[in-house]
């Protein structure tokens, strides 16, 4: 058994092993090779994040979703290095929209230089993705066209927040689709397209894409408040100190007050206050919180989207990628528990 990309993903199989290492490998270098410029300042500050690290999870998604039709077809690793570059520059806005200090264990580049240049380095990173892009032809530029309008729509609605009219719960759900599912879906689509596989076949995955992209977000959302820190890499509570209000809130909210329950009453009053203000509030809530039967609900309405990614598998030909996607689904559980 080999470990092979995030989240301890295990691969059984000496092919797929050799076949994803070695298009991870050519993925890494294209990345170091995309980032460079004529200015060294601007390399420096592009492969800021690169040299960080993290989790690669598109690419990887690339990788098995080829295993559908050729692996080694031309077009495979620059998508993938398409889709890295485009979620790393994502990254560089998000860490100035948030006012982030750090980023996968280091300064942030808002941080270490300033906001401005972290926004002109994010536009850097997308002008180099599109320059990848154009050699693949009119159908996937298209395809990146549409998923990253998805995204910047998914960043407006939350920077919106939801109208009085809304659902919140449907307005967050749809804010993640459009930032994390829209692009891990192209990755799923990118590779198999790419690899030639059957089009029901690329249809298919581009849907797994989406779910399991869905999946992982809310999983984070469960591990924010049930985690100890060390599987979801950030400090607990963190979404719940500043006033976010992700999957389990949100199940909470939807739910009615249960007046003879005082600690759910108790709870209610916390989060309308100011939790960032005040670390006794903060750990109070969280304690609450992760008693409360909304985490449950969190965490099956995450396994339901890692069961939908799982059955869209199901009419897939049997194979070492499949059992891998497969794989991916159970880790949704596991990361949730």
């Amino acid at each position: 058994m080999t470990v092979v990309g995030p989240f301890g993903l295990s691969v059984q199989d000496r092919d797929l092993t050799r076949d994803v290492q070695a298009g991870m490998e050519a993925v890494e270098a294209a990345l170091i090779e995309a980032v460079k410029s004529d200015v060294p300042f601007i390399t420096v500050t592009a492969s800021h994040l690169i040299e960080a690290g993290g989790k690669r999870f598109r690419p990887l998604l690339v990788m098995l979703a080829a295993q559908f039709g050729d692996p080694t077809a031309p077009g495979v690793v620059p998508s993938a290095v398409v889709v890295e570059l485009t979620h790393l520059a994502t990254l560089y806005h998000d860490d100035v929209m948030d006012e982030a200090p750090v980023r996968r264990g280091a300064p942030s580049a808002n941080s270490r230089w300033d906001n401005s240049v972290a926004i002109l380095t994010g536009d850097f990173l997308f002008s180099r993705a599109s320059q990848v892009l154009s050699d693949l032809g009119t159908e996937a530029v298209r395809i990146q066209s549409d998923a990253f309008e998805r995204l910047v729509t998914g960043q407006i609605l939350e920077t919106a927040g939801p109208r009085p009219e809304d659902d919140p719960l449907r307005h967050y759900l749809d804010v993640i689709s459009g930032k994390t599912g829209s692009l891990i879906a192209v990755a799923c689509r990118f590779g198999s397209l790419m690899a030639g596989a059957e089009r029901w076949i690329v249809d298919l995955l581009t849907q797994y894409g989406e779910r399991i992209g869905t999946a992982f977000q809310l999983a984070d959302d469960v591990l924010d408040i049930a985690s100890d820190g060390h599987e979801s890499g950030k400090t607990p509570g963190t979404d719940l100190r500043e006033g976010v209000p992700t999957l389990p809130v949100l199940m909470l909210r939807q739910t009615p007050a249960d007046p003879d329950d005082p600690e759910d009453v108790r709870l209610r009053e916390l989060l309308d206050t100011d939790l960032a203000a005040d670390d006794a509030a903060h750990a109070e809530a969280l304690r609450l919180l992760r008693r409360h039967p909304a985490l449950e609900r969190a965490r099956r309405e995450t396994l339901r989207y890692a069961e939908e990614a799982r059955a869209l598998l199901d009419t897939l030909p049997d194979c070492p990628a499949k059992a891998a996607l497969q794989e991916l689904c159970d880790t949704v559980a596991i990361r949730t528990m």
